[in-house]
């Protein structure tokens, strides 16, 4: 766009423009030319009118991209007739938002629309109709009296009941008081009765009531909650980084935010990284702000997401809670976006276009003239390093909320038990503090980020790994005794039988969470636990049955993957165990200790909410590791310290800027061909350069095989961020046209967080 805009005078631009922006039409795109007196206002995101149809009707529309080069015959293509009236639209702010999509993470304008348009499905909404009396009571007593003396039986019927209950619904009409409809309507019709239709939203959580508290922040709370409160009063909204402990009250400190905000008459958007947070978290946000609250995430239904985006349109909505595409809830009057445990990689999308919700976040709210609030008490290398260096404005809850203190870790070093001749899942120490916990009448939580039985499958005959035929990934073996791929959903029956050798030794290894419930079963004989991971939660409302048995006492164990350390609260879980801390810890990324780190300390943070004092066994092999002694002492500082070293010097982020490009093809040598031709052409567009990129050379991805397509990689990188977009944004014409390129998937991701 900016190159565009610095186009000579004489230069044609054309406009490509979307009519319909509901969700079905954005692929329906319609070119006009930029007449010369427009060319300043006219911007991606802008409102236009325009000559539409054989009869020039005029219509608005929304600019979504402008192109030098037109798509159609130019002597056929109308002109743009005006810049629309009003003010900025909630449509032109999403626009805008898809626009920095596409130049920030890559991909076409119409996925990035796709992506943040709210779904506007054909789900027929629930209507309510309510009839009431459009006469005085006395006009209706005198109508009653004369249709009883013509033995106008119903009518009379109907009009008795109504003038008793003064109200009455359609259907109570028809059904009970057996009046027909065509009479209904006569009636209306001759100013009888008013009847009025309403659309009933669906509501995924009929149980909750608004409560009439009050909570009491304690002197570092008031001081996070009054300096946003003041900013925003005055007008000035940054981006603030609330950095607490686990248990230091962040969510309260959000509901004073939101209150100030909706004091002003704005909307809230609350960010959540896992669909398991959505039944505690709307719990709490129900009980202070009511039924003003609308929910989004993929486990809803197509009419319950219809209704929640209709809601937040109408404005009937004034705090929105959901996942990550929640933040592109269709909010006008949009005041506050929260992104709570906004370290969390759930925040990145693993989808074309490859956005951080974050940095999204930011951009939008400077759109909208709204402030971001990012909260964690493991904050991103990158979030925290922006607050040092005054990007964000750094808020900090040293303390645990009410006095609570935070739990005594314990590190076992797995080497020590092994030579001792332990070959349990659980160390000797978690086993007696588990029966401690068991006797008392205590809950305990359990974390294993890996689901399944077993991690792999080989044949100790062979050493054959049975790998997924689609995937260059192993397989999973599962108590139902299938194995499965977690990366394509390929499944086969479990067989003992070696197809490369043909020994009947073939056995499952290594750890899984149905493997340590069963462990579990057979250690301690009559325990209670519930299982927490992808494929206990597959089912619709799964999530909030789960939590809500272990929230009773129902249950002495919440064992899972890593939905479980995230913003849960529980007063009587009094131990936490992490059984295989280094996990996470060894892979190829550079964010490994990161991201082992936040696990350790989201896991620990579970123990001790309450008045009852908290411990953490934590499992490992690399006891001195640095990710896991800052964990231990409970030290974000002493972890921070150690890894922006590191970070500054490998060039890494956030001290440096990170552009990946993905090369995917069902043929192994064309997609390894066609990442050597990406590389010599970025090669020859840094010859002469004072500070060119630093190139890593393409090779097979850490999955080499993904879903059948072989697949390349290339790392570029740059410590100015504008660098690697504005060589992307040269290199996509290119690959999209070049016939060298055809049947080729090319991909591009900006700051991945994840390994490729």
């Amino acid at each position: 766009m900016e190159n565009i805009k610095g186009n000579e005078m004489g230069e044609e631009i054309f406009a490509d423009i979307i009519i319909d922006i509901s969700h079905e039409a954005l692929d329906k795109v319609f070119q006009y030319r930029v007449p010369l007196s427009l060319r300043d206002a006219v911007t991606p995101g802008v409102r236009v009118c325009v000559p539409f149809g054989a009869g020039n009707r005029e219509k608005e529309g929304y600019v979504i991209a402008l192109k030098k080069e037109p798509d159609y015959d130019v002597n056929k293509i109308k002109e743009i007739t005006r810049v629309a009236e009003g003010s900025l639209t909630v449509e032109s702010q999403l626009i805008q938002v898809a626009a920095f999509l596409k130049r920030r993470y890559g991909s076409s304008m119409i996925q990035a629309l796709k992506t943040v348009m709210p779904v506007k499905s054909r789900v027929r909404h629930r209507q309510e109709t309510n009839i009431y009396l459009a006469i005085t009571k006395e006009e209706a007593e005198t109508l009653l009296a004369e249709w009883e003396r013509k033995h106008r039986t119903a009518r009379a019927r109907f009009l008795g009941r109504l003038l008793v209950t003064g109200q009455m619904s359609k259907d109570e009409a028809v059904k009970e008081c057996r009046f027909p409809l065509k009479e209904l309507r006569k009636l209306a019709e001759d100013g009888v009765i008013r009847m009025e239709t309403k659309v009933m939203y669906r509501d995924p959580f009929p149980q909750f009531e608004k409560k009439e508290t009050f909570v009491q922040l304690n002197e570092e709370q008031q001081a996070a909650a009054e300096r946003f409160r003041r900013d925003f009063q005055e007008g000035v909204y940054p981006t603030y980084l609330l950095f607490g402990v686990t248990g230091s009250g962040k969510t309260e400190v959000y509901l004073h935010m939101i209150g100030t905000v909706l004091a002003q008459g704005k909307q809230a958007i609350v960010l959540i990284p896992e669909i398991s947070l959505t039944y505690q978290t709307v719990r709490r946000f129900y009980e202070r702000f009511g039924g003003r609250i609308a929910v989004l995430h993929s486990r809803m239904s197509a009419g319950e997401r219809s209704d929640a985006c209709e809601k937040i349109a109408a404005g009937e909505a004034d705090v929105i809670i959901g996942a990550r595409s929640a933040l592109f809830a269709p909010a006008k009057r949009l005041g506050l976006i929260i992104i709570d445990e906004e370290h969390d990689g759930a925040y990145k999308s693993d989808s074309t276009p490859k956005y951080h919700a974050r940095e999204t976040a930011v951009y939008r709210a400077q759109l909208a003239g709204a402030s971001v609030v990012l909260g964690s008490a493991t904050p991103s290398v990158e979030s925290f390093y922006r607050a040092q260096q005054g990007e964000y404005v750094l808020l900090t809850l040293k303390n645990r909320a009410g006095n609570a203190a935070l739990p005594a870790v314990e590190t076992v070093d797995l080497r020590e038990e092994f030579r001792q001749g332990n070959r349990s899942v659980f160390s000797e120490s978690l086993k007696e503090k588990m029966r401690e916990r068991l006797a008392r009448g205590e809950q305990m939580m359990l974390f294993l980020n890996r689901r399944g039985f077993a991690g792999f499958v080989s044949c100790r005959s062979c050493g054959t790994v049975m790998k997924c035929p689609h995937c260059d990934v192993s397989m999973t073996y599962h108590r139902s005794g299938r194995l499965s791929c977690h990366y394509c959903g390929y499944e086969t029956a479990f067989s003992r039988q070696c197809p490369v050798c043909g020994q009947p030794h073939v056995a499952a290894f290594g750890l899984g969470t149905e493997k340590v419930e069963a462990a579990l079963y057979q250690e301690f004989p009559g325990i209670r636990v519930l299982r927490m991971d992808m494929d206990t939660t597959r089912r619709k409302n799964a999530h909030q049955e789960i939590l809500q048995t272990f929230a009773r006492g129902d249950a002495d164990v919440l064992l899972g993957t890593q939905m479980i350390v995230k913003g849960h609260d529980y007063a009587n879980v009094t131990l936490v165990g992490i059984l295989a801390a280094d996990l996470s810890l060894f892979g190829q990324d550079f964010r490994s200790g990161e991201r082992t780190f936040q696990l350790l300390c989201q896991a620990a943070g579970r123990a001790g909410r309450g008045d009852k004092p908290g411990e953490v066994v934590i499992q490992t092999y690399s006891p001195d590791h640095y990710a896991i002694t800052a964990s231990v002492h409970h030290s974000y500082e002493e972890f921070y310290g150690q890894e922006i070293v590191y970070r500054n010097l490998m060039a890494y982020p956030p001290c440096a800027h990170l552009l990946v490009i993905l090369v995917q093809c069902g043929d192994e040598s064309s997609a390894h061909l066609a990442a050597v031709r990406i590389q010599k052409m970025i090669e020859k567009s840094q010859e002469g350069e004072a500070e060119p990129v630093q190139l890593l050379n393409p090779g097979h991805a850490a999955i080499a095989k993904l879903r059948d397509l072989y697949r390349q990689v290339i790392y570029i990188k740059h410590r100015d961020a504008d660098r690697l977009e504005e060589l992307k944004s040269r290199l996509e014409p290119v690959l999209e046209k070049h016939p060298l390129f055809a049947g080729v998937q090319i991909q591009f991701d900006f700051d991945p967080v994840g390994i490729y």
